[in-house]
């Protein structure tokens, strides 16, 4: 396992030292210039040149690459934003933490409506409930996440009025981010208010963030479920007498267990470096936003260290999703040991 472990970890510092290359030389071929957008239109040449020199951007490409990755290998450091001036990183860890609590609640509701639908299709396949669910997964697979959000909103906020239409809490709430994860904080201050007032507002960008991943998870748990179902020793375990719910639960549901971690796994990864367009419509104050406002304003330091922080991310969720295979199958603990 250590083995395993140590390759993996190889393999992601190779990944993330390609992505920071690329991202490097992609941000660098938008067109515009960082030095202008600073300085104004009626900015001289001189102190354009002056700025350009002073963030670095008059010297060569891989000259400036090179300094960037030996900041980050050094001193940890992902730049200062154009913009505001702050670091990077101090920036990411203030807005990422509402990106993860999103992705995480989405997963949760795709997890518990994802599995449950999938294993019903499969217990009772070629059914009505069976042919139902399936469409609902195709539907949901097909839906444009910005023309669905677009719809609960209208819905659900505008004419009914049951949750909240943007934001991550009420105006009138007050709360003192310590670790920005709304959720905990709200449990942190012991206030139950806020912390309902929090829950309601995370219901609708939650739920349209999940629609995707419950139907993918829906499909594979369905397919995995029906390939198990179908083996000698689930009959085994009926002509014993285990009840039905024991042997779906238990037997079948746990050996159809890897492929269902390994695209949940893959779906939040995806949700947890890709949520911008749930985040753009609903003014959640996350990662994504934070992104979309960087690549507008050219704030390339911003935009290069929030696509490496979502690279990192990803591959060190597939990475755990990998480490829980030998937790949920013996077998893969045998062939390595």
């Amino acid at each position: 396992m250590l083995h395993f472990l140590f390759r993996r970890l190889g393999l992601m510092a190779i990944i993330l030292l390609c992505v920071s290359f690329i991202v490097f030389a992609s941000v660098r071929m938008v067109p515009g210039d960082p030095a202008q957008l600073m300085l104004g239109e009626r900015a001289t040449e001189e102190s354009l040149t002056r700025l350009r020199e002073q963030l670095g951007l008059n010297r060569p490409f891989m000259v400036q690459y090179v300094a960037y990755l030996g900041r980050i290998l050094t001193e940890g450091s992902l730049g200062d934003s154009i913009v505001t001036n702050n670091p990077v990183l101090s920036e990411i860890a203030q807005k990422f933490p509402a990106t993860i609590e999103l992705a995480l609640a989405a997963m949760l509701i795709a997890l518990l409506v994802g599995v449950s639908i999938g294993i019903l299709a499969a217990v009772y396949r070629n059914s009505w409930l069976d042919n139902l669910s399936m469409v609902g997964a195709l539907t949901g697979v097909s839906m444009p996440i910005f023309w669905l959000g677009l719809l609960l909103m209208t819905v659900f906020s505008a004419y009914l009025g049951w949750v909240p239409l943007s934001g991550r809490m009420s105006i009138i709430s007050e709360l003192e981010p310590v670790t920005h994860f709304y959720v905990i904080d709200s449990l942190l201050a012991r206030d139950p208010y806020l912390l309902l007032d929090v829950l309601h507002h995370l219901i609708l960008p939650a739920c349209t963030l999940a629609t995707v991943p419950t139907a993918i998870v829906a499909r594979m748990t369905r397919a995995s479920m029906l390939d198990v179902l179908d083996q000698d020793y689930i009959k085994t375990a009926h002509a014993k007498g285990v009840s039905k719910i024991g042997v779906v639960l238990h037997h079948g549901l746990r050996n159809a267990a890897i492929p269902i971690t390994t695209i949940a796994g893959l779906q939040l990864g995806l949700l947890l470096s890709g949520a911008v367009l749930t985040e753009t419509i609903f003014a959640w104050n996350g990662l994504g936003s934070y992104v979309v406002n960087a690549v507008n304003a050219r704030d390339f330091p911003v935009v290069q260290g929030c696509v490496l922080i979502f690279a990192f991310t990803f591959v060190l969720v597939n990475l755990l999703v990998d480490l829980s295979y030998f937790v949920l199958d013996p077998r893969i603990r045998d062939k390595s040991a």
